[in-house]
């Protein structure tokens, strides 16, 4: 009876979840269609500029922005977190491993203001000095890599201490080295905690807003290089609902539906990784 009773409770959460995400997804949806039919979808990516109230409607540089954003933070947090991770599993001491923890623990619950206000005050103005004029794609890929590297380190670190111990006592028997056991053995094992950490950072990193707001310049324009300023999506959205109306707000919604199929696509790349891993 309490097996039968926790089944369908579970059951209950995961379809009030899925439920939700479907209206979320339905709403933004019925939110862009008058947009989409009166403008056309080809318009989003082939227009002069980004200025709707002048019928301008082009996205490309913010999504550009936004996917720049993402993969760079993701390149610079990913292998450092993993790195973080087999550190604490395997080489740090315990009083090392428990303080550890806890600090990244409180990073990965920090609010994204407190990061975008350290970027602001502190990143902007170090770059501003390297090359102006600071506030940058640069920064805002330093941003959101601090931002994910402790969630991406939590997972993965999840995932070596779940892994079975009969992995690293075949290896210790084998007499592999711990730094060989840790390349051929342990990380291949945890692959599918990788990705999930990598997918999770991923979809933070470009679900951002505040942060990113305050550290990028927000100047719609494929950024030449890393010093140049940007406006991502989230941005964007946050910048302009206030005050938008017909087109130009069908628009923003367009953008949130773009934003949510990235990281349903993040999600199917993630299970695709997941399902084809090994097995314990």
């Amino acid at each position: 009876m309490t097996d039968r009773l926790l089944t369908w409770t579970l059951g209950a959460a995961t379809l009030v979840v899925v439920s939700l995400i479907a209206v979320i997804a339905v709403f933004l949806l019925n939110e862009s269609l008058d947009t989409l039919n009166r403008v056309g979808l080809g318009r989003f990516f082939s227009d002069s500029g980004w200025s709707p109230t002048m019928g301008r409607f082009n996205i490309l540089p913010m999504i550009v922005a936004s996917v720049l954003l993402m993969a760079g933070a993701v390149i610079v947090a990913a292998p450092l977190a993993v790195l973080t991770a087999v550190f604490l599993r395997f080489y740090a001491p315990s009083p090392v491993v428990d303080t550890g923890r806890r600090i990244i623990e409180v990073l990965a619950a920090m609010p994204s203001v407190v990061y975008g206000l350290w970027g602001l005050v502190v990143l902007v103005p170090v770059i501003a000095a390297w090359q102006q004029p600071g506030a940058s794609l640069m920064a805002g890929i330093l941003v959101l890599s601090l931002m994910i590297f402790p969630t991406i380190t939590i997972v993965v670190h999840s995932g070596l201490t779940a892994m079975p111990q009969r992995y690293i006592e075949a290896s210790l028997a084998l007499a592999l080295n711990r730094a060989y056991m840790v390349r051929r053995v342990v990380l291949p094992a945890i692959r599918a905690s990788i990705a999930a950490g990598v997918t999770l950072g991923a979809a933070r990193a470009i679900g951002e807003t505040m942060a990113v707001m305050m550290v990028t310049g927000n100047i719609v324009a494929v950024p030449g290089d890393l010093f140049d300023p940007v406006r991502a999506l989230t941005s964007n959205i946050a910048l302009e609902m206030a005050y938008a109306l017909g087109d130009h707000r069908g628009a923003l919604y367009i953008s949130s539906l773009l934003l949510l199929a990235v990281v349903i696509l993040l999600v199917l790349i993630n299970e695709f990784i997941v399902s084809n891993k090994c097995e314990y």
